[in-house]
């Protein structure tokens, strides 16, 4: 390497700390590499969003799938990319890092971008234009098409895998933890992490998606496809400049070795203070902070048991791990498990978001698009940028004006705790789905009784399609509160060498989310078929009860905030001391032992 591209570069360990050339920490350049990083995640999501958010619309009116189809196929393949960012995780914390994995997806998801780019473009890879308005007597794409197709989703899921993960930590490893301006820096970068990319994605499904759907799906695809080559280019632009965190393996591994350990010592009992008869071993260069005893999953402290076969390393680390664990590796490994039964409670909240992105736009299309007497009209997947706009204008107000006044009532750091602001979304989100019931009942009505037209789909009712604002924006809401509190909830509760996991749970509950609601979606179908009230789903939504449907989804989001108080009432921040012991006499004891 050059002696000027040395100067500029900061090579780290995962403890934070310089390994080649002993760098000082001053080399932090957090606010100079943001553009580069905030700059590729924003133009990979104009390419990725600007296509995606009408994936809906371009299988069913240029690919001439049934409305059934198309939406089963958007869920198993937002689900499937979603889970696909644990093996990007996984890969960046074992191999190659988060800087090598974020560089590898935005390749492959140029790649993807530009097969579905061609799949417009190219007579041959999609069927022929249909011009009947019954969806059965058009021809559908044949097999070899579809695998085309597929295929550029294959190329997308690989490219979110590496970037979805990686993409926030790394942001978050440009500054220093360890000054206070720093900490500062890390707590209010999530929030204007999501301002950003939320306002590409404002600009995606406005422009992007009218052209797509009133001009030109070539050019519309072919143009999130230049997005993404940017933020490729930008992002290895700023390559000199950033801090990059070698990988040292998966953290996973200490968790399945405190579970397998445990398991092999379940006939042992725990003594009476674990606290100090635990085995209890740091290594010096752990970038994890120090956590003290707690009493939750006791089951696990079994795993740090010493038995007089259990040997030791001379600089006293245990000589087998899969049957000794330090007492540290066991409260990391209840930091993970503590986390699950929250990433669960969200699992409901995001079905109701999904259907804002997915039914809301089937509502749309069947409602009064022109704005105002004007011949224009509004795309059907453009009303999504309610949501992101509601979330754009909040976001800032939060950050500059709520929580600075919440800080000073509450005296908390982030003004009200991470749990309560995820349980504010989730309410919203129960919310979002009654209003959209009660707008769905009277879109229907009035398509029933004073249709303006009759499209493909069916009548289109004389309702604004303005109505759906409400519900839109109270979803972007929604997400204001529970997706950037998860992904900071994530972000400070797991272990600090797990920042790609953190950035992969929050995918990975949207992933649930998606093969929850297509398994919903199903059973709605089939229960609903021989029901009186007929399909509450079917393709023309007049015959159908979506309203109905936003209703059931209603009821099981209600039943899951109960769920969610009871697991917020059960949890304990990671770093709390809680315990039969007494306070801090037996914490100083700790200490001492330790030390």
């Amino acid at each position: 390497m050059e002696k000027n591209e040395k100067e500029n570069m900061v090579e780290v360990n995962e403890n934070g700390r310089v390994t080649e050339d002993e760098e000082p920490e001053h080399n932090y350049r957090g606010i100079k590499a943001m553009p580069f990083i905030i700059g590729n995640e924003t133009f990979e999501k104009l390419g990725a969003i600007g296509t995606l958010s009408n994936l809906l619309v371009y299988l069913t009116t240029f690919f001439n799938m049934k409305r059934f189809t198309a939406t089963t196929i958007i869920n198993v393949f937002n689900g499937t990319t979603n889970f696909a960012t644990l093996i990007g995780a996984f890969f960046s914390d074992t191999y190659f890092g988060r800087y090598k994995t974020i560089g590898f997806g935005s390749i492959s998801s140029f790649l993807g971008l530009l097969v579905i780019t061609l799949t417009a473009a190219i007579k041959n890879l999609h069927p022929p234009h249909c011009h009947s308005d019954d969806i059965d007597k058009c021809i559908g794409p044949t097999s070899w098409q579809i695998a085309f197709l597929l295929t550029g989703f294959g190329f997308m899921i690989v490219g979110a895998a590496g970037i979805r993960p990686c993409s926030l930590a790394f942001g978050a490893d440009q500054f220093n933890p360890k000054t206070e301006s720093g900490k500062n820096a890390i707590n209010s970068f999530f929030n204007w992490y999501f301002f950003t990319l939320t306002f590409a994605q404002m600009l995606s499904v406005t422009l992007v998606v009218y052209i797509q759907s009133d001009i030109s799906w070539s050019i519309g695809l072919a143009i999130p496809t230049l997005f993404m080559l940017v933020a490729t280019i930008l992002f290895f632009v700023g390559t000199r400049i950033y801090v990059i965190v070698k990988p040292e393996g998966s953290p996973m591994t200490s968790v399945v070795q405190v579970l397998v350990a445990s398991i092999r010592k379940r006939k042992l009992l725990v003594p009476e203070e674990p606290w100090l008869s635990l085995y209890n071993y740091t290594p010096e260069k752990s970038i994890n902070s120090k956590l003290h005893y707690t009493e939750q999953f006791r089951c696990l402290n079994k795993a740090a048991i010493k038995r007089p076969e259990d040997e030791i390393n001379p600089d006293g680390s245990p000589a087998d791990r899969w049957t000794l664990c330090t007492l540290q590796q066991v409260e990391e490994t209840k930091c993970v498990v503590r986390v699950l039964p929250i990433w669960a409670a969200a699992i409901v909240y995001h079905v109701a978001i999904i259907h804002q992105q997915q039914y809301a736009v089937f509502q749309a299309l069947q409602s009064d698009r022109h704005l105002g007497k004007s011949s224009f009209q509004i795309p059907a997947a453009s009303y999504t940028i309610f949501s992101m706009l509601s979330l754009t204008l909040f976001v800032p107000v939060y950050d500059r004006l709520i929580v600075p006044n919440l800080r000073k009532l509450t005296g908390k750091e982030e003004g009200i705790t991470l749990l309560q602001r995820i349980g504010i979304g989730v309410c919203l989100g129960v919310l979002s789905s009654l209003v959209s019931g009660f707008v769905e009942e009277r879109r229907r009505t009035l398509a029933l009784t004073r249709p303006v037209l009759h499209s493909k789909k069916g009548a289109v009712s004389p309702m604004s399609a303005l109505f759906l604002v409400p519900q839109i924006s109270i979803a972007g809401l929604a997400e204001a509160f529970a997706a950037i509190g998860q992904v900071e909830f994530y972000y400070k509760q797991l272990p600090e060498n797990m920042r790609s996991f953190a950035g992969a749970f929050l995918f990975c509950n949207a992933a649930a989310s998606s093969y929850v609601n297509s398994l919903l979606i199903v059973v709605v179908h089939k229960t609903t078929e021989g029901a009186a009230t007929g399909n509450w789903l079917p393709e023309d939504l007049n015959k159908g009860r979506l309203d109905y449907f936003y209703f059931l989804v209603a009821a099981l989001g209600s039943i899951n905030v109960c769920y969610f108080l009871l697991c917020s009432k059960w949890y304990r921040y990671k770093g709390t001391e809680v315990g039969n012991y007494n306070g801090q006499t037996e914490m100083k004891k700790l200490d001492k032992h330790v030390a």
